[in-house]
């Protein structure tokens, strides 16, 4: 079945179906390195620099998926700075209105879509008095779907970080109703940071290089599984801090935070997530696009974009390009792939 995934950054929900079985026909971003990541990741897959708040982009696009007889489903996470708890939320804010275009592309289309799938934070369901989730529900409804949706918390899928997702899944009147997947684990059985990264060379003594081999075997189930495919690291490179944001660093325990600081120190930035080390026994925090309020939970540096990847359920051989902070933003925009996978798995119990 074939997929098209818009605003696909770099293609971290995409790369979930790739990993179900799905044929993902093209990518459309309007970030150029994101969308050099998603092909390189995507080797069978076109890419499309696009804005997709623009007719004549949305009219190219259909143009070129019925030359190729269209696609079977849509999956889409539009921009959420909007919606989000960090962002401005400004209802105004026409980014709020990019999930028109989703509903755009499948009404030209020549043959309709059996699914789209739409995915934000959880702060679209209920910010502006939910009038955007309302709206998205009522144009499922009058282009022919039947919706359901839900917010997914990743731990519950094997994705070893606190993260909060909501997801409509709407397919034609033809199929049966949607349901989510259950759960994988339970609080009891989360993926830890440290099931997640333990495995991975400390750079305590220098800062990496692009290409690093292993230095010890998988140390968990969920190690093994990121580097099924991987003979090498790549995108472990730590950042280089001064003796004083180092210092600061090894003043907070594991999974602390700048409340954790003696009186007068790391007064630069206090803020809920400012100087937060992760804790080895749990899930990571939520990984953003930054890479400055977050800390390994053993070594006193930011977590390298490969630690964030692996916290994101990216496996060993998913490369990212472009320079280290584009590399960070990537990251932390992507959807889980595990959690997409999961979806897919679903989905295609549905639709096959």
């Amino acid at each position: 079945m074939k997929v098209l995934d818009l605003f696909s950054g770099c293609g971290g929900f995409s790369y979930g179906f790739q990993e179900a079985g799905f044929d993902i026909v093209l990518g459309i971003d309007n970030v150029k390195v994101a969308l050099d990541t998603f092909k390189y990741n995507h080797k069978d897959s076109e890419i499309f620099l696009k804005d997709l708040s623009c007719d004549v982009s949305i009219e190219e696009i259909v143009k070129y998926l019925d030359g190729r007889d269209g696609v079977d489903v849509i999956i889409a996470g539009p921009p959420c700075q909007g919606f989000s708890l960090t962002g401005s939320r400004d209802e105004n804010d026409k980014r709020n209105k990019l999930f028109y275009s989703v509903f755009k592309i499948a009404q030209l289309l020549k043959v309709k879509p059996k699914a789209i799938i739409i995915e934000n934070v959880p702060g679209l369901a209920t910010l502006y008095g939910g009038k955007a989730k309302v709206e998205i529900e009522k144009k499922f409804e009058e282009n022919g779907y039947i919706q359901n949706s839900t917010i997914l918390f990743a731990p519950d899928f094997g994705v070893p970080q606190i993260r909060k997702r909501l997801f409509f899944v709407g397919l034609l009147h033809e199929y049966d109703a949607f349901e989510f997947p259950s759960k994988t684990l339970n609080k009891d059985s989360y993926i830890s940071c440290e099931e997640a990264i333990s495995d991975l060379p400390s750079l305590e003594d220098n800062l990496g290089a692009e290409v690093l081999e292993y230095d010890c075997g998988p140390l968990s189930k969920y190690q093994k599984l990121m580097r099924k495919d991987s003979k090498k690291i790549i995108n472990h490179i730590a950042t280089q801090h001064t003796a004083l944001v180092k210092h600061v660093i090894s003043l907070v325990p594991e999974g602390g935070n700048y409340k954790d600081l003696p009186k007068g120190v790391g007064e630069s930035r206090k803020f809920n997530e400012a100087w937060t080390r992760y804790h080895s026994k749990k899930p990571s925090k939520t990984i953003d696009t930054g890479h400055r309020n977050h800390f390994h939970y053993k070594y006193n540096r930011v977590p390298t974009v490969r630690e964030n990847a692996r916290l994101q359920s990216f496996p060993d051989d998913f490369i990212f390009l472009g320079t280290k902070t584009e590399q960070y933003r990537q990251v932390g925009n992507a959807v889980p792939p595990l959690l997409g996978y999961h979806i897919a798995k679903k989905l295609k119990e549905v639709l096959l």
